[in-house]
């Protein structure tokens, strides 16, 4: 097990099958505010959806197409950031995140998707890392404005979500941008 610092208190650590019940109440106390722009919060509804869903990401992770990990703020799980799609063959993958009311504001997520980023990039050489995000979802804009990332487009009216058609935002940083960039602490 490792566990990354992400400063203030935070952590960055795997999120597996065995954390079911954890998960499930850190989205219980999340569900209201993540089930605005994406289905997590609908897709984690009891403790046999938690761990199919975790267990669905140890698969990924284990075929290398997707990790998922965790925010911890002290011992107390808030959110996470995942590779939602990890290609290693074409070099490109999507990172995603949410949080609980409590952890936001606090730039957790910029912080835990530069590790991926990070590692995305210097560990496994992938050249175009994505961020797809809602048009509405202002705070998850400005995490890809806070990375650095350049919005490609605009696939308009793609997610139905809610019985509502939303526009999403595409976003990347490509492998030299990501390089070249100045470092910034965690």
């Amino acid at each position: 097990m490792f566990a990354v610092p992400l400063g203030d208190g935070a952590e960055l650590r795997p999120l597996e099958s065995w954390q079911a019940e954890e998960f499930l109440a850190h989205m219980d106390r999340a569900r209201d505010l993540v089930d605005e722009h994406i289905q997590l919060a609908r897709a984690v509804t009891d403790l046999e959806s938690a761990r199919a869903l975790l267990t669905s990401y140890a698969q990924k992770q284990a075929a290398d197409t997707g990790r998922l990990y965790g925010i911890w703020l002290g011992r107390t799980l808030v959110g996470g950031v995942l590779f939602r799609v990890f290609d290693a063959g074409t070099g490109n993958c999507e990172v995603g995140c949410w949080l609980e009311p409590a952890a936001t504001g606090r730039g957790l997520v910029t912080r835990a998707a530069r590790v991926l980023i990070d590692w995305a990039v210097g560990e496994r050489g992938m050249e175009r890392v994505e961020w797809l995000v809602s048009s509405e979802n202002e705070a998850s804009v400005q995490v890809a404005r806070r990375l650095g990332m350049t919005r490609d487009g605009v696939l308009r009216r793609n997610y139905p979500y809610r019985g509502v058609r939303h526009d999403t935002e595409v976003w990347s940083v490509l492998a030299p941008e990501w390089r070249a960039r100045p470092r910034t602490p965690r």
